[in-house]
């Protein structure tokens, strides 16, 4: 089975991710989404971060009713910071017969060369690339493990909608019904 990693935050998962998910299970050869909730990116500021937990269950409240996309915890329980190269690792061991795939942002595409083992990612592993605007392309872009996917260009951010909601406004239609009225009884992102 070929396994589309989705890494991310996803602080929170907003339709954004769900329409990028649900265009890749659709339109590329991969059988299978897993979403992996990364508790902290090496690459982002940590502070900005909810409890991963939260971030977990709102995932798996956006994909609950999709059996083809997944909510895996996978990072939760190994090193911190989590490097996609360790995790990768350790899914080819604990599930040799899947063959995984990653998903990622134009963005992470053209800063890759930051990454832990990055070359290790580009030799071992497929990459399907959903594009950002504004990103000039690289000799990444004609790499042949490089799949550029036609998904549809989403310019909803997470840092939009967490910045939005701080200042009160409402941010239903960003989100799913199911996440949206997480936040709103948890009270998320009001601080």
């Amino acid at each position: 089975m070929n396994i589309g990693l989705f890494f991310g935050s996803f602080n929170p998962i907003h339709i954004g991710h769900q329409i990028i998910a649900q265009y890749l299970l659709e339109f590329t050869t991969l059988d299978q989404i897993w979403i992996i909730v990364s508790p902290h990116n090496p690459l982002k500021d940590p502070d900005s971060l909810i409890h991963a937990y939260d971030r977990l269950e709102m995932c798996k409240l956006a994909f609950e009713d999709q059996d083809a996309i997944q909510v895996k915890d996978i990072e939760l329980h190994l090193p911190q910071p989590s490097y996609t190269i360790d995790t990768l690792t350790y899914l080819k061991e604990k599930y040799s017969t899947h063959q995984f795939s990653l998903i990622m942002g134009e963005d992470n595409l053209v800063s890759l060369p930051k990454w832990k083992n990055y070359e290790l990612l580009l030799r071992d592993y497929q990459l399907y690339v959903y594009p950002r605007t504004g990103i000039e392309n690289t000799e990444l872009h004609t790499h042949p493990h490089v799949h550029l996917t036609a998904t549809p260009k989403m310019e909803i951010s997470a840092s939009f909608i967490r910045k939005a909601i701080k200042e009160g406004k409402s941010m239903q239609y960003f989100l799913d019904k199911k996440v949206f009225d997480f936040i709103q009884a948890k009270n998320l992102y009001k601080l």
